[in-house]
């Protein structure tokens, strides 16, 4: 039977996933959708499908890609949506359509326990006491784990300072030549993903391996057909990440201190190692000193010899210095590399870092772009403005390369997400991932935002740039949290706002003896500040208020009355002196377009769409859009922002705000009653 056929009958009212779902019912999108994934599979070729909230888009790609025969690689933004995909989405279908397909999770290496350093951490007496007892957690856990993911592991933080004692990277991996080898967890997940017919990773996996193909994605992508990219949106930047040059002095300071260990253990008196690392150190941290005091947390512009604010010549002698204490590190490991595989994997270390250093001493070439990120240590970068050419060159022309056998079909591309962009075209998405000739497919949500949802811009609100627009913010939110008893999200466009707004929100609520619990993103991890804000308002209980910022723009699904609020701070524009937004926009102005109208704006709509997307998660929900930016109305771009949400019903006035907040508060509890 034609692929097409099959799922169409899949999607059918009496189908196979209303078999076996009681909750399953036809949607003419989310069919649509299948379907054109179903051509491009059999056809091959490239398809960006916008998907919006609602629409079903994992079992649009999910089912044509399994009832293809094909063998598929899968890759999501995150490695919870892995874990989502792998765990539960992929196991329903697979058992509803009834194939026997074998399916497999493959993550990074910092995901996975390394049996080696978890040996090694035992032993460092400098492991701090506070991190002894998540120590010993996870050496009890690793007696029993058939895989070695750390996400299996109940209660650890993704931020404790132990995993990277535990886990290896690129840098320090021992490889073939490590003692633990044969019982190796990311090789074991590496073989296991070679055997399966479906393979689910992550972008941040596809582009470091891309970048260096070593392993991994460098053997499994030419055996597969079908690549799915799932959450496309995100594509871009994480690639960008990944396709440049990096050198931190965090990473040189670990070669120090790595270099030094390892010496001392396995070849003590064949070189004088505490002075060759102390050499080491003392470069990466004479490059820390030579940046200066800028701001912690700042990116500073990079287009000539140094840093802007940063004298040239400390800054090129300390550079050389790092290459040059890596070089004679180098020199000494090379006389040892035999003793052991530690030296081995060291030695290529010192040379990367020789290398790097001295590239940095060079100017950086056009179209790429330099910059220096300034914390406690420093990073600095040298990145490709996208991934266009990358995806056209090293990806897309695999299709007419011998690596195909002859008489195959053309491999199929999927690209899909709820926002790519504000525009027919979908230009946002596919110029800078170099899909200018793909087909676009567009399916609008099929809930009733008209009746669902409401959106509200204040008028005479302070302007986003002036002192007291985080109090205004602050106070409009908790008015709201405290008429709906928390169920209130509200995102900010920075860390200084979230501070702020968190901070008076908290104030205003004890005052007013408010039962609802106001949370700050960074004060627990994301997982737990997700599942609590989800199970507010259940049982009884108050509702939670969650002020964040960065990632809680997406992927963060709160649906029922846990959230019927979202109040946005303002407009999230690109922040216009950031090195790389500059070039960005700098290369469209050359070409003769805007790089506002062009760039900015597009950037601004999708994250707004996103941002928003957090309102409505399934057809019962109800909620309102606050966006606290008059901008939307002043300025001739606002009309465009406002057409790029959801048709949500637009209030004028404070009246018709107060009396949509009665109207939610009337139904809270109703979706749990």
């Amino acid at each position: 039977m034609p692929l097409r056929e099959e799922v169409e009958g899949a999607f059918a009212e009496q189908g196979a996933l209303a078999r076996a779902a009681d909750a399953f019912r036809v949607r003419p999108g989310q069919t649509h959708m299948a379907l054109a994934v179903a051509d491009t599979i059999e056809q091959g070729g490239v398809l960006v499908a916008e998907a919006g909230t609602g629409v079903g888009k994992t079992f649009s790609y999910l089912v044509p890609a399994l009832l293809s025969g094909e063998r598929v690689l899968l890759s999501t933004a995150t490695k919870a949506l892995q874990d989502q995909l792998f765990g539960r989405d992929l196991p329903r279908l697979l058992e509803a359509l009834e194939l026997p397909l074998r399916s497999a999770l493959l993550k990074g290496r910092a995901s996975y326990l390394c049996v080696h350093r978890l040996e090694q951490a035992r032993q460092d007496a400098s492991v701090e006491r506070g991190a002894i007892r998540t120590l010993a957690k996870i050496e009890q856990w690793a007696q029993a784990t058939r895989t070695g993911d750390l996400a299996e592991l109940p209660g650890l933080d993704e931020r404790s300072p132990v995993i990277p004692l535990v886990t290896s990277t690129r840098d320090n991996c021992l490889g073939a030549q490590c003692p633990k080898f044969k019982g190796c967890h990311v090789n074991l997940a590496r073989r296991e993903a070679m055997a399966a017919d479906v393979v689910v990773i992550n972008h941040h996996l596809f582009f470091a391996d891309l970048a260096v193909r070593e392993s991994g994605m460098a053997e499994l992508l030419p055996s597969v057909r079908v690549v799915v990219f799932d959450e496309a949106h995100q594509l871009n930047e994480t690639g960008v990440q990944f396709l440049g040059l990096q050198l931190g002095t965090g990473q040189v300071l670990d070669f120090a201190r790595d270099l030094l260990a390892a010496g001392l253990r396995l070849a003590r008196g064949l070189a004088d190692w505490m002075q060759l690392a102390s050499a080491v150190e003392r470069a990466a941290r004479e490059l820390r000193m030579a940046a200066g005091k800028p701001w912690q947390g700042s990116r500073l512009k990079w287009a000539g010899a140094a840093p802007e604010g940063v004298e040239a010549g400390p800054w090129l002698d300390a550079l050389e210095a790092v290459r040059q204490a890596a070089q004679e590190a180098a020199a000494a490991l090379d006389t040892v590399s035999e003793i052991a595989p530690d030296f081995v994997r060291l030695h290529e270390r010192a040379v990367r870092t020789a290398e790097r250093a001295a590239h940095f001493a060079q100017d950086c070439e056009a179209p790429s772009v330099r910059w220096l990120d300034v914390g406690t240590q420093l990073r600095l970068v040298e990145s490709p403005l996208d991934i266009a050419e990358t995806v056209r060159q090293r990806l897309l022309k695999t299709d007419a390369s011998a690596e195909q056998p002859a008489g195959s079909r053309p491999r199929a591309w999927v690209f899909t997400s709820a926002t790519l962009g504000d525009d027919s075209a979908l230009r946002w998405f596919t110029e800078p991932c170099g899909l200018e000739d793909a087909q676009i497919l567009r399916v609008v949500s099929p809930f009733d935002y008209a009746q669902q949802a409401a959106v509200f811009v204040p008028r005479g609100f302070p302007k986003p740039n002036e002192p007291g627009h985080p109090a205004a913010v602050a106070r409009l939110a908790a008015h709201g949290a405290a008429r709906l008893g928390g169920r209130t999200l509200v995102l900010t466009t920075t860390l200084r706002a979230l501070r702020a707004i968190g901070e008076q929100m908290r104030r205003e609520a004890e005052a007013a003896g408010m039962p609802y619990e106001v949370m700050v993103q960074g004060e627990l991890p994301k997982r737990v500040l997700m599942e609590r804000f989800r199970e507010g308002g259940q049982g009884g209980r108050a509702g939670c208020v969650l002020v964040a910022s960065a990632s809680f723009w997406e992927g963060f699904d709160a649906p029922g009355d846990a959230l019927q609020l979202v109040v946005i701070d303002k407009l999230p524009f690109p922040p216009p002196g950031d090195p790389l937004v500059e070039a960005r926009a700098r290369r469209l102005e050359l070409q003769g377009r805007s790089g506002f109208n062009d760039y900015f704006v597009p950037e601004a709509a999708v994250a707004l769409k996103q941002g928003a997307g957090r309102l409505i998660r399934r057809e019962s929900d109800r909620g309102l859009l606050v966006l606290c930016d008059t901008r939307l109305l002043s300025m001739g771009y606002g009309r465009r922002l406002l057409g790029a949400l959801p048709p949500m019903r637009r209030l004028d006035d404070p009246a018709q705000f107060e009396a949509e907040l009665d109207a939610l508060a009337a139904t809270a509890g109703q979706d749990h009653a």
